[in-house]
């Protein structure tokens, strides 16, 4: 089913297009970067993607093992151990990613309480002593500064704890204040040029947040660099066995928070022109949730990246891989994670969101509900999208364009690639083998052949200085086409002819 066909004449120029799609991605907790299938997930999405920097939980967790206490002669002394720090900033670095670090959670050593969240139990609770929990901060960032130069851990952000709205925080709104200026302090006393931030706030009495936020570092002269909130499109929840599953906003929901943070933002002139860091963004916000898996979730998020940086300087997807914990340990390789890969390294339709993107030109042409148009100098990239709910797909529209673009050249190819339906939708495949627990080599293998695109091309030739081109973009499908000028050498092989063996 089609609906009207949409006929687009491209402008020769455009806009700059704010596109911050690979600034930042999430992780779980910085721990797992110790286990070698998380590693190989960081190697792919960095192909692809090149993300600047990675945000996860857990810095001061027990399970990075930085601090400790030791007794000797009845006296109590802390000792600061970096041994898998060191592993994981190395990992890091190696892969061409940098750290967003966030300052948390409670060491066991520090804790005032016993309040934990996931299956590996971060604790929430304030600190025993806040000259103790800022020494931790400044010891560690001088031993990072030692190990990786002063020049480059000051390009690394800061950002004070997470989500001290909600159940990620056992204390009150004023203890994460005398949290956040105590630890803000503490990295301006490594280096002032380091860059800190928060709240870090999520979906709960956010404007009351953030206005107390602001205002608290307006009168306190606060150090305060750039502001954080995270943001979900997810709406009801039904709990049912192994999953959660919710109904989703429309994905516009998310670009309406933001426009509503920077119109809480523009309230305070100190604040007002700040970047904004979305540090943690999704649709469900459990990583039990099958919607994460599916092709509707590749259109649904690109509608999100198409427009977020309007609004964002980073817009962080929690997560980039599946190899994650907070609801005990997956149990197959398609279980709701929140990751772009799925384990074994299968990639997932919103994976190529995130890639079509990264690839998008710098000049912003056109842009609508289903499609923008960019340039570079040589190329055009053309990113569509069309997400629908999944029982009512069959009664769904195609969105179907004629665009009309200004030629480069006289003659250029088209490359498509495109998600959904049968094509990098490797959740059907795996439901087409009986949804194996376990993978076995032939189904690993056919998983990961079925997780690529469909990439097709075709010739373009000027007309009127223009390039026509028909696109039609199915239910819940994704693509990309890529618009390349050719320089035709067919004339240099003589006595070729196509058409003698195909007919053409």
């Amino acid at each position: 089913m089609s609906k009207e066909i949409k006929e687009i004449k491209i402008p020769v120029s455009g806009k700059p297009f704010k596109n911050n799609v690979s600034y930042c991605v999430g992780t779980g907790r910085m721990g797992l970067a110790l286990q070698k299938e998380y590693i190989d997930h960081l190697k792919i999405a960095q192909q692809s993607i090149h993300f600047q920097y990675i945000r996860g939980h857990g810095l001061f967790c027990d399970d990075v093992g930085i601090y400790r206490e030791c007794e000797m002669d009845g006296e109590t002394y802390p000792f600061y151990n970096f041994t898998y720090l060191d592993r994981i900033m190395d990992t890091y670095l190696e892969n061409g990613i940098k750290p967003f670090l966030e300052l948390g959670f409670m060491p066991e050593k520090l804790k005032t309480g016993d309040n934990t969240v996931f299956y590996w139990k971060g604790n929430v609770t304030p600190p025993i002593s806040y000259e103790k929990w800022a020494e931790l901060i400044t010891v560690t960032l001088n031993h990072l500064i030692d190990r990786y130069g002063r020049e480059e851990v000051i390009t690394w952000p800061i950002e004070v704890w997470n989500e001290p709205n909600i159940a990620f925080w056992a204390g009150t709104m004023e203890e994460y204040f005398m949290l956040y200026d105590c630890s803000a302090e503490a990295v301006k006393k490594v280096d002032p040029r380091i860059q800190v931030g928060g709240p870090a706030i999520c979906g709960v009495e956010t404007e009351k947040w953030l206005r107390s936020f602001f205002e608290h570092c307006i009168e306190n002269d606060s150090p305060l660099d750039f502001i954080t909130r995270h943001c979900y499109t997810a709406d009801q929840q039904t709990n049912r066995g192994h999953y959660i599953y919710h109904t989703l906003n429309d994905p516009s929901y998310m670009i309406k928070e933001l426009k509503e943070t920077r119109m809480i933002m523009a309230d305070y002139p100190r604040v007002a022109n700040m970047p904004l860091h979305i540090t943690e963004f999704n649709s469900s916000y459990v990583p039990i949730c099958p919607v994460h898996d599916m092709d509707f979730h590749a259109g649904y998020i690109a509608r999100i990246l198409s427009e977020a940086g309007e609004y964002a300087d980073s817009y962080s997807y929690w997560t980039f891989s599946d190899v994650f914990e907070e609801m005990d340990v997956p149990k197959s390789v398609f279980h709701g994670g929140f990751g772009l890969i799925s384990l074994n390294s299968i990639k997932k339709p919103t994976f190529y969101a995130f890639e079509f993107f990264s690839k998008a030109g710098k000049e912003l042409l056109y842009r609508d509900e289903h499609l923008v148009v960019t340039k570079n100098e040589d190329r055009y990239v053309i990113i569509g999208w069309n997400y629908h709910d999944m029982k009512d797909c069959k009664q769904s529209s195609d969105e179907t364009y004629v665009l009309l673009i200004p030629a480069i050249e006289k003659q250029a190819i088209a490359l498509k690639k495109e998600v959904g339906g049968q094509h990098a939708n490797p959740m059907q495949t795996w439901s087409n083998l009986g949804k194996p627990r376990s993978l076995n080599k032939e189904q690993l293998d056919i998983l990961k052949a079925s997780a690529e695109p469909l990439q097709t091309d075709a010739k373009l030739l000027e007309q009127d200085g223009i390039y026509r081109i028909e696109l039609q973009i199915p239910c819940n499908h994704l693509c990309m086409l890529e618009i390349l000028p050719v320089s035709d050498k067919t004339d240099t092989y003589l006595g070729y002819k196509q058409e003698e063996f195909y007919g053409m």
